[in-house]
């Protein structure tokens, strides 16, 4: 599957290196990639946020999609992650890469309001789910993955994912569809 994917962000080989050659064990997939920039791109002029930006590989692909008039917040809380992210993206005008704690800037920020949120962390994910999709504009869109289960999953996470996705369905601001696809993708849109 991977060979039918078209039109990858130059950026996307160099940090894919970058990031085998760190021995970084959690990239981002490249289906869930291709998938954010495609709906990167039903967001024109938007304001878009990445909790857990990691080594960049997302990143790239969510720049992708995006037109030269939105931007992109997106944070991580380790600088050896950001470092190579900064390297192969940094000079995209549209992105903000932000060395922070996922709560700090959360609480920090709970006043902006986005057009598009990936979520591919705790923050925003398991941690501060509430105060996140506070943040998501009426239509906007909100994206996780990493839901199907794995064996380097520690234990008790399945339970976890399961909690989290239950919750998001018992949700009435939200509609969500649930992908049993890549990693496992829910995306839901603010009503």
């Amino acid at each position: 599957m991977e060979s039918e994917i078209q039109n990858v962000p130059l950026a996307y080989y160099a940090i894919d290196a970058a990031t085998k050659d760190m021995g970084f064990t959690m990239p981002s997939d490249i289906l869930t990639c291709s998938l954010l920039k495609t709906l990167a791109a039903t967001k024109p002029n938007g304001k878009f946020l990445e909790l857990g930006t990691g080594t960049g590989l997302s990143t790239a692909w969510i720049l992708d999609g995006m037109d030269e008039n939105s931007s992109l917040t997106s944070i991580d809380n380790d600088s050896s992650l950001l470092e190579i992210a900064q390297k192969h993206l940094g000079n995209d005008t549209r992105l903000c890469l932000d060395c922070i704690d996922g709560e700090t800037w959360v609480n920090a920020n709970l006043d902006q309001k986005f057009d598009y949120i990936f979520a591919d962390t705790w923050h925003g994910k398991y941690l501060m789910l509430d105060e996140v999709l506070e943040m998501l504009n009426i239509g906007g869109l909100y994206i996780i993955d990493d839901m199907l289960p794995k064996e380097n999953w520690p234990e008790g996470h399945a339970e976890k994912a399961l909690h989290l996705e239950k919750y998001l369905e018992r949700r009435t601001d939200l509609k969500l569809t649930k992908l049993n696809w890549a990693t496992g993708i829910i995306i839901a849109v603010k009503v």
